[in-house]
């Protein structure tokens, strides 16, 4: 297998550790109501866990209110539970239209511990990419060493792969710039 195969099979993985980066950043709650803060929490219903999203519909009726509105009315309470057991902060109130949630105003203590949050969940992506960079690299050099590929593929291995984390880099520097610009506001 050529370095670029190897590469290109492991673009996903790059991809992968990006989009739960993204995913991650989302779920840090920055004064404003937003779906992201609650659709992923885990539900335990009926003997399965579900995500809050897969149980009910989460609307934003004004800007620091979420609307969780669940399909069965058998699912408040247990929604109700994992948002109160959740890290999140949130009190939930429950009335007839389905579970209120009205989103406090961030302190300034909050803010810089959200702040601290995301640049924790930001260098935990990158070590992951890093790890994918370190793994690519040492099954070239295998083969570099058993003689399947050339000495020159090593070194352009190396290259390629740093465009590639470059550009990861400049994407969670993005990312971060950007949440970290909603948090102070």
């Amino acid at each position: 297998m050529s370095y670029k195969d190897l590469i290109n099979s492991r673009k996903k993985d790059f991809e992968g550790a990006f989009e739960h980066a993204k995913a991650e950043v989302a779920s840090i709650r920055t004064g404003r109501a937003h779906s992201s803060l609650v659709e992923d929490l885990q539900v335990e219903y009926m003997g399965s866990k579900l995500r809050v999203k897969e149980l009910a519909g989460i609307t934003t009726p004004e800007p620091r209110v979420l609307l969780i509105q669940p399909w069965d009315k058998g699912a408040l309470a247990p929604i109700e539970k994992a948002i109160k057991d959740s890290s999140l902060g949130l009190n939930p109130a429950v009335d007839s239209n389905g579970i209120r949630i009205t989103i406090p105003q961030l302190t300034e203590d909050r803010r810089k511990e959200f702040i601290k949050m995301l640049g924790q969940k930001i260098e935990e992506s990158r070590i992951r990419i890093r790890q994918i960079r370190e793994d690519v690299l040492k099954k070239v050099q295998s083969e570099v060493k058993a003689k399947t590929a050339r000495e020159d593929d090593g070194r352009l291995a190396k290259d390629d792969l740093q465009k590639i984390m470059d550009d990861y880099n400049r994407k969670f520097d993005e990312l971060y710039k950007k949440k970290e610009q909603e948090l102070s506001q």
